[in-house]
């Protein structure tokens, strides 16, 4: 485990941070003392209100319109925000629709924001962390990428690569001896709006996550150096029942109700895109539940 990273006199980028729990996590971090508090997130609109929330409380922060699944638009906004000491990959999206009915142009949507981003954002700060030998590099996967669920045929795929990603920027860190951290994230679903209409079979088991516990959880784990942070206990057997054989592993999932927790799913009504932000989607960067959600 890499040394934690204290928020208090960090200055704290957050993705997607204009809702969800990004909001809750730039909150969270304004109260435990961060020296700045960055917000990226499509709107400018929702971003300057989180700006404005943070500012009432005597806390520093800026806010930023940018498409983080366009590499130039963060490129330039990463210039203009200046180092940082953690980076929160919270903006992601979801269709919620079967393969044969995902259009093209959706599907790959998901791929610029829920995995591209990925590399565009930390290509741009992680050399700072680098040189100064300290940071994290947080991201906001979900229990999807632990286990493909019905109808997620593009989010599912989007969050095992973000698990991928993740581990492998953590050992190239590591064998490098570098003390910066990274932190992967993978929550069932959070009733945050962005899996509205999403349901559990056994709520004690699986239950659909409250985005304050789940974003106090993601600082409490930065803080601590944590690498992993999977919620809740249950999904933390998923990599223990692939031992079975696969017609086993699957009605074993079956039975837990887990690819039927789409079938009422009608998501968030999408975030209009600002006018200059050239974004191809109008959902974009609204900070990701299913993360904060599954």
């Amino acid at each position: 485990m890499t040394r934690g990273t204290q928020i208090r006199g960090a200055r704290v980028l957050i993705t997607g941070a204009g809702s969800g729990i990004g909001r809750l996590m730039a909150l969270d971090a304004a109260a435990r003392g961060a020296a700045e508090i960055l917000i990226w997130d499509l709107s400018a609109e929702t971003g300057q209100a989180v700006r404005d929330e943070l500012v009432a409380t005597g806390a520093k922060a800026r806010s930023f319109a940018v498409n983080v699944g366009d590499s130039s638009q963060v490129t330039a906004a990463a210039e203009e925000t200046g180092p940082i000491d953690v980076l929160i990959n919270c903006a992601g999206i979801v269709t919620g629709k079967k393969l044969l009915e995902a259009d093209e142009d959706a599907v790959r949507r998901v791929y610029d924001v829920n995995v591209f981003a990925l590399y565009w954002t930390t290509r741009a700060f992680l050399p700072g962390m680098i040189e100064r030998n300290r940071g994290s590099v947080v991201t906001i996967a979900s229990a999807a990428g632990l286990t493909g669920v019905a109808k997620q045929t593009d989010y599912s795929a989007s969050k095992f690569a973000a698990l991928g990603f993740t581990e492998s920027l953590r050992n190239e860190l590591r064998t490098d001896g570098s003390k910066v951290g990274t932190l992967v994230v993978c929550p069932f679903y959070i009733n945050t709006g962005m899996f509205e209409g999403v349901t559990t079979k056994f709520p004690r088991l699986l239950p659909i996550l409250e985005e304050n516990y789940v974003a106090t959880k993601v600082i409490d784990s930065i803080e601590a150096g944590r690498e992993q942070l999977i919620m809740p206990a249950l999904v933390r057997l998923l990599p223990s029942l692939r031992l079975l054989p696969t017609r086993a592993f699957d009605r074993t999932l079956d039975f837990l109700g887990v690819n039927k927790t789409m079938e009422h799913f009608t998501g968030r009504r999408p975030v209009a895109a600002e006018p200059n932000t050239a974004s191809p989607a109008a959902e974009l960067n609204s900070a990701d539940p299913a993360a904060a959600r599954g």
